[in-house]
Order: structure tokens, then C-alpha cells, then sequence
């Protein structure tokens, strides 16, 4: 598509922008294109009022698809032309889900040659991680690479060094995403050269140096291909008058909304009382075509799905035909989320074959939640909200679909991969049901999710390494627990709280890669540690006492408990000492090592397999928060079973306490203090918190801890485990009234955490679930661990939190009331961290 079609079709009457530069002051300064390319909205976010959206993505902005296409392959073809023909062709190009992955994909076609692989946050069971990575601002984090073909990074599934990577963004901001993903790959493969891409460069000055020099310290050429440059300017105190703003819009919808009698998100647009027909169109996909990039796509692949659009085009185009009626005319394709290329190629083919006889746009759903304002200085004027369909591995939540609701698109082409074509999307509040409510007819495309090929199953070692056991590895007993680590007691692992804080935000590394420095309690904590176990002792002996017989009754009669070390371990340890106490049984009790983001450890897995039946295998943890180890540990079963390993392991966690309604096995649903979670090793038999970096850890290695040997003297493990294991007597008779009435009641999961973490996400502008640690247990962590932002404490919360507030004082922490929350408090981690958002001390700075 030429330059001049593109910008008549992107230019606007007035600019989505100037709404937002009215009321707040922003203003865009760059080249002539720039604010044909971008307008304004806002969102809420403690550190950026403004939200930059861009009309030729075809992500939040329905466009033709030509233009959306026609961008991404111009800046290909850019890039093929710095490169020229021959290094072109050993280039292998990445993209970033989920904004990119469809400009990615062009970008790729316009190199011609090239392979392309995109991020994913969909875990993939049997696919094997060549990386990842975190985004630390996005509304979703976590970002997988899952490529079919372990080399396609290396060689481009060639055989030889592919010697460029072309990294693919949308909008290159600050750089810390991209430039912390060369430096990791770089790391695995290095290369002379890297190409970033990008609509826009939207860099400050002094980003623009750090870009120089990066590339010196790497020893690697790093260019820039932009379509347009420049900055936004920020008048003082827009941060807060963005806010401002957004609350009152907010209230100012949910008034309209109350007084129209909608129930529906007061920013959609009502629809009618009746409601578009849903019509199936069978794509007849090409059987040997991925769905998209999410593991590999190569230009095999790019050149079979050219010779079967125009028959899937076809097919479109006759389903839309057959009805009574006139043919519509203007047509919405929509995408879903990461699946951005496969609707986009369809509409560029429907664009085609229909001609100057309709009008086609194109645009995708989303996770990330904006502020819809029906106004045309905004740049998101409607918004459709709808439940996730597609399972998601960080759980259930809201997703959006902007500038649907009112655009009087006569159909809408919805395209999901069969993945997501479940109840959910059907549903009554389903995405197709909403979209019926705005539309003439509503088409729905299914593209077979694509299956890479299992991995062979991997040769076992000949000699899986042992359990460690005390006293040469913890101070508990060696009955009292094998741990299914190895000892790295030796290695230096510990640094700074802000030093790791700013590492794990900026995506430079994982939290598991390394240890914080043990904290060490003053005399007032640990009296008020001595004072909260002889409170909630008898409290928690019969949550004991509880989750132990629900388990002997559903999964007896000699289960094997297996902790997730380490804040599972003093539980595991507990209820074996009940059922030993009550029962006379001497319950095997190891424990195992799971990552977020990385999963469970393999080496272990085998091993219990190899000395039990995984059948009797019952996952152990203290609490539950919003449920991310829950889903985790689900995953990773899943893929390991589908990778080769052993069947039969049962992922359901026992936990002591679920306040956030994840599991169906549990002591209470009540979010109260476990006197566990107010210390780190010193109350877990001197082990720290587990490790997995790839240095140190070995395919066939247990993943790692430490021994603090020289905290001996602060121990006190065995008088956790000691003060509630002698009130087991006392609360016998209450816990088996307790099990009774839990085994004929109801205990599916409700995940109401899960929820109250989204709407916390959100009203605090965090926009990113991992930053938001709920309960007593998760706040406490933050504290110990994290840099805390604020802390939110249930209005009356009283006793349970006392530890809280010192922790919270002794940092600097403000502590907030609130009303109509499900957990006794909730941690909250500071949003974008860098060691200038705290003081000297480590304390937080409010509105760094």
C-alpha cells in the first residue's frame, strides 16, 4: 500500500487526541505523521496518565486491513533494504505478544525470507521454554518463548547462525522490554547484530543514549526502524489530574448507566432488544499452517496460507451472502488477542475479493483495560466487556473489545483458535453474545490452535540424585522432612531487596535467579512472632487437624505429602505430625521445589515417581492468595505428563487456609495470621527459599537452597511446630465436627480472590495481577521481601495484623483501611520500581 493511501486513510476530522491534550495539558511533538498515527485515552496508572493508541495496529482502532498489513510489511521491507538481500536472509525476526504479535508477523513477510516466532503468555504443555522474560508495566507480565524448533533462535531453522535478530514492537518507549530480551538472548546466542522495530519511537533523550550505549556493551550493532518519531510532552501535575480524571468519568458513566437502568459496562454503547444470529463459516484452514507465530512460522508456511486465503475469503463472503436481506456492507473482522495475524491476512483477502462493494475493518480483542470515552477527540470511544474464553493460565478476568459498540458494522467476523472456542464464548455475557447486541450478524471463524509435535521422551539418568535431610540440610528432624533440593550453601546468592526489586521489574531477571537478604527480626517482631503462635496456636492446630483428615478421607489411606518448599513445609510437617499423633501413621513428607513463571521441578517429579505412586502424591502449601501457584502447579503437571513424564500425579493443593477460594482441600477459608509467614528460614528449618538459575541448575539437578547454618541461634522451628502440635489433643472433637460437615458440603473453588485482585489491580492503577500479594501470608512476604507500595488492611481487622503494622512502619509502608475486602490485607508492590522510587534507606517514596 502506498505512503498517501495509508496517511488518507488514518488522518481524522478532529485528532483522537486532542480530547485528553485539552483537559490535561499532554501534547505530541514529532514529525508531521505522528498524530495520524497515534491518539489519546487514559487508563489508570500511578506513574503515566495517558495511554498512546495507535490507528494503524489494528488492535483497540478497527482500520482497514491493507493499512494494518501494509504498515508492518513497509517497515519490512525497511529493514531488508538496511540489511540487504543476503543477511536478510539469515535473519529471524520476534515479535511481542500480545500488541505486536500481528505487526510482527508482517513485519516478517516483508523481509520475505525470514522465520517468525512471538511471545506468548499461553503455556503450551509438551512445548519445552527456549526463554522468557517479563514485561513489567503490562497489564499481563509473563512472557513465553515456546518455538517448535529449539534452534530457530540460533540458526532460523537453517542449520546455520542466523546472524541478525529483528526484535518487533509496537511503540518504543523507554526500550527496557526489548533491550532486557537481547541482552538474555544474547546471552544464549550471541550475534553481531540486532535490528528493533517499531510504528513509533517515542523515545526521551536520554533512552536515545542508553540505546548507544547497550549496543557497546554487548559488542553488537543495534539499529532502529521506526515509522515515526518524537516525544509527549507532560505539563506538571498530570499524573494527578489524569487520575482526577478518570474517576470522575467513571463515576460520571456508572451514573448515566444507573439512571438508563443498563447493567451493562456503562461505557458499551446499548445495544437492542434483539439480538444478531451467530453463524459458524467454515475457514477450511491449510492443515500444515500454524495459526500464527507462537511457535514458529516459516516462509513455507507464509507461502501456503497465500494460496488458501482467497478460497477461506470466498467462503466468508458466501456465508455473509446467505441470508435474507442485503449483503452487508461494512464488515468488522476481529481477532483475539495474541491470534492478530491469521484475522488480519483474512481481512486483507476479504478486503480484496469484496472491493469497493464494502468496507472491512479489522482490530483484535484485548486484556488490557481502558477508559472508554464516546467523544471523537478520544481515541477509545466505545468498549464491549466480556469474560476470558480460552482457559487462561493466570486465571479467569475480564477482556475488551473498543470501538465495536456503536460503529454501525453490519457484521462481525469474529476469529478465535479453537482453543477459545468454548462455553465461555458462547455464553449469555460471552464475547459473541455482546458482540450480537451491536451488529446485524455475527460470523464466527474457528483456525485450528496449531500442536507442535511431543518431545521425545527424555533418557533418564541412570542415578536420580537423593533427598537431603537434617541435620546436615535444616534444622528439622530427618523423619520430619526429605527436601528434593540441592545444597547450594556455599554459593553467594543474596542481594539487596531494591537491587532485586528493580532487576525482577525491568525484566532483567527472574525472581527465582536469586536470594534476598534473610531478615533478620528485631527483639519488638520477634516477641510480637512469640505473642501471635501462643494466640493462634489452637486456631491453627485444628486447621491442622482439619485439612489432614479431609485428606486421609479423600486420598488415604497412606498418602505421601509433598510441601512446596518452603512456606509449604512447616504445614507438611504439621499434618504429618497429626496423622502420626492421631492415627499412629508415619506419612512420607518431602519437599519440592515450583517457580511462577517456570513451573515445578522435573528432576523431583521423577523421583517421587520413581519411589511411589504418583496416585498417592498430595501437594502441600500454606495459604493460598489470588491462586497463580495453584494454576501453576496445574500447568506444569500437565506438561510434564505431555512431555513424557510420569502419569497419575494429582495437582490439587491442601493448603492450611484458602481465603482466596482456589482449592477444594483446606483447614479454613478464613485469612488469619499463620505465625510461619512472619519469618523466612528461621521458622522453616533454616532453608531459603528455593533457586533456579540455569548456571547452577542442571537438566538432571534438583533445583537449589541454602542452609543458614549461622542462624541457628534465631531458630525457631521446632517451636512453631511444637506449640501447635500440643493443642492437637485439645481441638480433636471440634475438628471432626468440622471434616464432617466439609465432606458433604460444597468446596469447589470460587476464586473470588482472583477477582478482588483484578478490581485492586485496577482501582489502584497497577494494571499487573503480580504486583497485588493478598492475605495475611502474601503481605507479610512483600514486607520481608519486596519493596512494598502501600499496604490494604480490612477495616477491624484488629490483632491478626499487628506484625503487619511494625513491618509497615519499620519500612516506611503507609497502611490504608478499606472496606469490602475478602482478605485481611493485601500487599501491594510498588508498580514501577527503580531504586530512585525509594529513599537512601530502602524506604518507599510516596509519588516517586
Amino acid at each position: 500500500m502506498s505512503e498517501r493511501a495509508t496517511r488518507e486513510e488514518t488522518v481524522n476530522v478532529v485528532w483522537s487526541g486532542s480530547w485528553v491534550a485539552e483537559r490535561l495539558g499532554v501534547a505530541l511533538e514529532g514529525d508531521g505523521e505522528l498524530r495520524e498515527l497515534l491518539g489519546l485515552a487514559l487508563r489508570r496508572n500511578p506513574k503515566r496518565a495517558h495511554l498512546l493508541v495507535s490507528n494503524v495496529l489494528g488492535k483497540h482502532v478497527p482500520q482497514r486491513p491493507s493499512v494494518v498489513h501494509g504498515a508492518g510489511f513497509e517497515l519490512g521491507e525497511r529493514v531488508r533494504a538496511l540489511l540487504g538481500a543476503e543477511e536478510a536472509r539469515r535473519a529471524v525476526v520476534l515479535g511481542y505478544a500480545e500488541t505486536a504479535t500481528g505487526l510482527g508477523h508482517a513485519v516478517a513477510d516483508g523481509l520475505r525470507d525470514a522465520p517468525y516466532l512471538h511471545s506468548t503468555r499461553r503455556p503450551v504443555a509438551g512445548v519445552e521454554q527456549a526463554g522468557g522474560f517479563e514485561e513489567a508495566h503490562s497489564h499481563a507480565t509473563s512472557h513465553l518463548l515456546l518455538p517448535e524448533d529449539r534452534d530457530l533462535l540460533a540458526s532460523g531453522g537453517r542449520g546455520a547462525d542466523a546472524s541478525v535478530l529483528v526484535l518487533v514492537d509496537d511503540e518504543f518507549s523507554t526500550g527496557n522490554t526489548v533491550l532486557n530480551t537481547i541482552r538474555a538472548l544474547h546471552t544464549l546466542h550471541p550475534r553481531e547484530r540486532y535490528v528493533i522495530v517499531a510504528l513509533v519511537d517515542m523515545r526521551s533523550a536520554g533512552d536515545r543514549d542508553r540505546l548507544t550505549a547497550f549496543a557497546a556493551e554487548i559488542g553488537a550493532r543495534v539499529d532502529l526502524v521506526t515509522r515515526s518519531a518524537g516525544t509527549v510532552a507532560l505539563p506538571d501535575g498530570v499524573l494527578e489530574r489524569g487520575q482526577a480524571l478518570v474517576t470522575a468519568q467513571e463515576a460520571e458513566q456508572a451514573d448515566r448507566a444507573a439512571r438508563d437502568g443498563r447493567a451493562e459496562d456503562p461505557a458499551g454503547a446499548a445495544g437492542g432488544t434483539d439480538t444478531a444470529p451467530v453463524t459458524r463459516v467454515d475457514l477450511d484452514w491449510p492443515a500444515a499452517v500454524p495459526d500464527g507465530g507462537r511457535h514458529g512460522f516459516t516462509p513455507a508456511h507464509r507461502t501456503a496460507l497465500e494460496a488458501a486465503l482467497p478460497g477461506m475469503a470466498d467462503r466468508i463472503t458466501a456465508t455473509l451472502g446467505d441470508h435474507d436481506g442485503p449483503r452487508p456492507r461494512r464488515i468488522l473482522v476481529l481477532g483475539f488477542e495474541e491470534l492478530m495475524y491469521a484475522p488480519l491476512r483474512l481481512g486483507t483477502a476479504l478486503e480484496a475479493a469484496l472491493g469497493a462493494d464494502a468496507e472491512v475493518r479489522y482490530s483484535t480483542t484485548t486484556r488490557s483495560p481502558v477508559l472508554a470515552v464516546d467523544d471523537p477527540g478520544y481515541a477509545i470511544r466505545t468498549r464491549l466487556v466480556f469474560p476470558a474464553h480460552d482457559d487462561p493460565a493466570d486465571g479467569p478476568g475480564d477482556r475488551y473489545a473498543y470501538n465495536v459498540a456503536g460503529a454501525g458494522f453490519d457484521a462481525v467476523v469474529a476469529v478465535v483458535d479453537s482453543i477459545a472456542d468454548t462455553p465461555e464464548l458462547h455464553a449469555p455475557e460471552g464475547l459473541l453474545a455482546r458482540l450480537a447486541e451491536h451488529t446485524g450478524r455475527v460470523l464466527l471463524a474457528v483456525v485450528p490452535s496449531y500442536t507442535p509435535a511431543p518431545v521425545p521422551h527424555r533418557q533418564e539418568p541412570a542415578v536420580l540424585p537423593e533427598p537431603l535431610r537434617g541435620p546436615d540440610f535444616s534444622s528439622y528432624a530427618p523423619d520430619d522432612v526429605g527436601w528434593l533440593l540441592q545444597d547450594l550453601s556455599d554459593t553467594q546468592l543474596e542481594a539487596p531487596t531494591e537491587e532485586r526489586e528493580e532487576a525482577i521489574q525491568s525484566g532483567g531477571a527472574h525472581y527465582a535467579e536469586s536470594l534476598p537478604v534473610e531478615y533478620q527480626p528485631s527483639a519488638a517482631y520477634q516477641a510480637l512472632f512469640t505473642a501471635a503462635l501462643e494466640t493462634s496456636a489452637t486456631r491453627i492446630a485444628r486447621a491442622v487437624g482439619t485439612v489432614t483428615e479431609t485428606v486421609l478421607s479423600e486420598r488415604g489411606p497412606r498418602p505421601v505429602l509433598v510441601s512446596l518448599a518452603r512456606a509449604g513445609t512447616p504445614v507438611g510437617v504439621l499434618m504429618r505430625r497429626w496423622a502420626q499423633h492421631r492415627h499412629g501413621l508415619d506419612l512420607p513428607h518431602y519437599a519440592i521445589s515450583i517457580v511462577r513463571g517456570r513451573g515445578i521441578d522435573a528432576t523431583a517429579l521423577r523421583w517421587l515417581a520413581a519411589h511411589h505412586d504418583p496416585a498417592d502424591v498430595v501437594f502441600v502449601d500454606g495459604w493460598t492468595g489470588k491462586g497463580a501457584i495453584t494454576r501453576e502447579l496445574a500447568a506444569a503437571i500437565t506438561e510434564f505428563e505431555s512431555s513424557g513424564g510420569p502419569v497419575g500425579f494429582d495437582p490439587e493443593i491442601s493448603v492450611l487456609a484458602d481465603p482466596g477460594g482456589c482449592v477444594r482441600t483446606y483447614g479454613t477459608r478464613e485469612d488469619f495470621l499463620i505465625p510461619s509467614a512472619c519469618l523466612n528460614s528461621t521458622v522453616s528449618g533454616l532453608i531459603s527459599r528455593t533457586v533456579l538459575r540455569a548456571d547452577l541448575v542442571g537438566p538432571d539437578d534438583f533445583h537449589g537452597g541454602k542452609f543458614y547454618r549461622e542462624l541457628a541461634d534465631s531458630d525457631v522451628s521446632e517451636l512453631f511446630l511444637d506449640t501447635i502440635a500440643a493443642r492437637f489433643d485439645e481441638v480433636a472433637g471440634r475438628v471432626e465436627a468440622e471434616v464432617k460437615e466439609l465432606l458433604a458440603a460444597d468446596r469447589a473453588p470460587t476464586w473470588e480472590g482472583w477477582a478482588a485482585v483484578e478490581r485492586i489491580s485496577e482501582e489502584y492503577g497497577i494494571h499487573d495481577v503480580n504486583l497485588v500479594k493478598p492475605g495475611v501470608g502474601e503481605t507479610t512476604r512483600v514486607l520481608l521481601r519486596r519493596v512494598p507500595w502501600k499496604i490494604l488492611a480490612k477495616r477491624g481487622a484488629g490483632a491478626d495484623l499487628e506484625h503487619i503494622r511494625l513491618l509497615a512502619e519499620q519500612r516506611g509502608v503507609p497502611v490504608e483501611e478499606v472496606d469490602d475486602l475478602p482478605y485481611s490485607c493485601v500487599g501491594l508492590i510498588h508498580p514501577r520500581f527503580t531504586r530512585g522510587a525509594t529513599g537512601a534507606d530502602g524506604k518507599a517514596v510516596q509519588g516517586a
